[in-house]
This record gives structure tokens, sequence and C-alpha cells, in this order.
């Protein structure tokens, strides 16, 4: 991946007074149990991956997977036991601390499930803060706060104080003061864990807005399945500090590579995740009924349709081009699929 962002080479973060000595004698062959019997925890064993300019990947697994220490490790908010991190080409591990302090303060931005606001300032206040940590002058930093603001959908409360404001809304100071900052790289933490699920719903729905327009590159944590599947352009499952799968939420879904990953993926409404592209045959494109569909739109929004069709279906591109066909049975046996008696 020559545009990548961030690089992980044989990344392991272990705890324990031993580590490092118990790392170098295990050949990067780390064990878990072995270690915990010598008084070593492993949170993080031996990732390795690339995150694109511009790409959103998610990373998930349930409590205790290692997913946050991962993160942690990118951000250097913890040193990695072993391994490499790049990024942006920069060796992360090599950096002294004022090198640090800088990447952190110009290239990242960071969201926490805890919103950490100021509780003396107000919404614009909480915003200007870290430009003002930057050396910003008050009035471009009050400036900057409000396009913000205006941003995330706060205009009408920017004076208000954070006691003042619900859950959702005190999310989105903290997403405003961390993109205040204008990072290249965004690490959100469990950003909307706490929250109630309508809100949640919508603040995924703001995020997703939010990437359209600005393109951060993301690393975004969750322990829930929906969540990674509605945000990601690429999924990290995490079990035990290893990465079970990394790759699209179509290829997780259809091919889970391991049973830990298929037990997560089975309760998933196919149709609501899979795109017509996902699972249509590009080479078998003759008689073809006279409705066509859109590659990506989603099974559930023409199912339907396809479903009332006697022949395969012509499914096009943006420009009116055929690149493929879709059976009605291939919906049946997608949206079923994973049953012993499908076709």
């Amino acid at each position: 991946m020559s545009n990548s962002v961030i690089k992980c080479e044989n990344v392991f973060k272990i705890f324990g007074a031993n580590a490092k000595k118990m790392l170098k004698e295990s050949n990067g062959n780390v064990d878990a149990k072995t270690f915990q019997e010598n008084g070593c925890i492993v949170g993080v064993n031996n990732a390795s991956f690339e995150v694109a300019k511009g790409e959103m990947l998610v990373v998930m697994g349930l409590s205790g997977s290692g997913k946050s220490t991962l993160l942690r490790c990118i951000s250097r908010l913890t040193d990695a036991t072993g391994g490499k991190i790049y990024i942006e080409g920069q060796d992360l591990l090599k950096l002294n601390n004022k090198e640090l302090i800088d990447l952190r303060r110009n290239k990242m931005g960071m969201v926490f499930q805890s919103f950490a606001l100021l509780p003396h300032k107000t919404v614009v206040e909480n915003i200007a803060f870290p430009l003002q940590i930057k050396g910003i002058e008050i009035e471009d930093s009050i400036s900057k706060a409000m396009d913000m603001v205006k941003l995330v959908g706060l205009e009408g409360r920017e004076n208000y104080f954070p006691r003042e404001l619900s859950g959702g809304q005190q999310q989105r100071v903290g997403i405003a003061r961390s993109l205040a900052v204008e990072p290249d790289i965004w690490f959100l933490d469990e950003p909307f864990s706490a929250l109630d699920p309508l809100i949640r719903k919508e603040m995924q729905d703001e995020f997703l807005r939010l990437q359209e327009k600005l393109q951060k590159t993301i690393m975004f944590i969750t322990h829930d399945f929906d969540e990674a599947l509605k945000l990601a352009d690429r999924i990290a499952i995490m079990k035990d500090g290893i990465i079970e799968q990394l790759d699209t939420p179509a290829n997780i879904v259809l091919n889970p590579a391991t049973e830990y990953v298929r037990k997560f993926t089975e309760e998933v409404p196919r149709e609501k995740v899979l795109l017509i592209e996902d699972v249509m045959d590009k080479s078998d494109i003759k008689d073809l009924s006279e409705l066509k569909v859109f590659k990506d739109e989603t099974i559930e929004n023409v199912a339907e349709k396809i479903l009332s069709q006697d022949k395969a279906v012509a499914v096009i591109d943006g420009n009116n081009k055929i690149v493929g066909s879709i059976n009605p049975t291939r919906i049946i046996n997608t949206v079923f699929g994973g049953r012993k008696n499908s076709n």
C-alpha cells in the first residue's frame, strides 16, 4: 500500500516485568497462556497492517481483545514492546518527546469515550482550547471554533456549558475540538458507546457526513459489529490481542476467516450490509430481463424488484454501463446464506 499513512509491522504490546525478555526468547511466537503463567499479559500479539490515506479502518472486538491497546500503541500513549510503527513514513518509536508532542499536536486528533470537556468553559471555549495551546491568537481560535460549531451542528449552543448539553451534544463538542486542529489522522476510541441507541445512530450518521466532507485517515475502535459494518472501509476483528481478520465489511460477512469471526457475522442482516456489487456475477451478462439495478444499491433496497423477475437482472454503474448481472436465486442464497440446505 504505497499511500499508507499508518503502517504497523509485527507490533506487540505485552504487560509485565519480563515482557521484553520473554518476547525476545519467543522469536515472535507469542502464546498468551504461557506468557500469563509467567506473569505477563499479552495486549497486542503480532499486529501487521496499513491504513491508507482517507481510509476508515474500524478495529473491533469484545472487551479485553486488545483493540484500545493497539490504538494507544499507534498514538504512542503507550510504548509497544516490539515491532515497528510508521506514521507517514516516520518511525514513531524513534521520535523523541518533543517530536512526539509536535506530531500529536499537528497531525493527530483523538476522541475518547469520556468527553473530557472542561466544565467551566463554554462550547466554543472548549473547542478553541487546543488551538490556544498551540499558540494561536484568541480571536483566531474562537473564529475557527465557530466554524467547527457549525460543522457539527451546534449553532445556537456555542455559549452553553457542558452541563447544559445532552450526551450526544457533548460528544459533538469532543469531535469538534479534535477536528479544530485539522488533524490528518483521527483516532476514535469507542466515542459513541456511552450514548443511548437513538443518539448513537444520529452520531454515526453525522460522523459519516463529516468523513465524506473531510476525508481523514481514521482508526475507529468499537465493540459493536453493526457500528463497524456501518462506518468502515475495512474492519479488523481482534481476539486475545490477535487480528483474526482484516477485510472489507462485505468480505467479512461473506467469507469469515475464522470460527470466531463467523460467530460475529451470524446474526448480521446481510441484505442491509451487502451491496449488489458484492454478490453480482461479473461474467454472465447475456439474456437479461428489462430491469436494471445500480451496483451500489444495498440488496435490501432492490431485492423485491429482482425477486419479481424470471431472468437475471442487469447491474449498472453510475454511467449506466452494464457491469454484471444478478440472479433472483443469488439474492435468496445470499440473504439466507450459510444454511445447509441452500443451493
